[in-house]
């Protein structure tokens, strides 16, 4: 599907939405499992509806079946990341400990970057402990854009990106 962003490519699997994949995504960066592919899908179509719709600030919250492909651990993180308001962030420090692992930072770090369903999970919404925002699979410019999205739908967007911007890229 075509986003403001670039072309983001969605991937169904049985029970639901594996994947959003970015057009600059790293081969294998997410575990698809084999896949059989398919030009219509009621799980694509009702994703690229309320992508849209989130895209044009209409939307705030998802209600998509999903179906990720991950550890048990990985699942966990991900979980947390759907628990984070629309419009809020939290840092890897407070996922870890969220999901009863406080130590487990740099894995938890690992688990968002291998989120195989960006923006419906949301991982842009996770934060360097400094404030600053750290890796994204469709690029920090894409992760700040994501940020003052969700920031503008709930007031003004002050300044342009990285500069007045309380999410600078560094």
């Amino acid at each position: 599907m075509n986003s403001p962003l670039g072309r983001l490519k969605l991937v169904a699997g049985e029970r639901g939405l594996r994947a959003i994949l970015w057009e600059n995504d790293k081969p294998g960066r997410v575990l698809l499992r084999t896949m059989q592919a398919v030009e219509h899908d009621e799980h694509l179509d009702q994703t690229e509806r309320q992508l849209s719709e989130y895209f044009a600030g209409e939307r705030i919250e998802f209600a998509l079946e999903l179906d990720p492909v991950g550890t048990e651990f990985q699942l966990a993180v991900w979980a947390a990341l759907r628990t984070i308001p629309f419009g809020e962030s939290r840092t890897y420090a407070e996922i870890a400990s969220q999901i009863g692992n406080p130590k487990s930072v740099r894995a938890v770090g690992a688990a968002n970057g291998r989120n195989p369903i960006s923006i419906v999970v949301p991982c842009h919404r996770v934060i360097g402990s400094s404030g600053h925002l750290t890796g994204f699979a469709g690029g920090l410019t894409a992760k700040a854009w994501l940020l003052r999205l969700e920031q503008g739908a709930r007031g003004p967007i002050q300044g342009e990106l990285g500069i007045g911007n309380p999410w600078s890229i560094l």
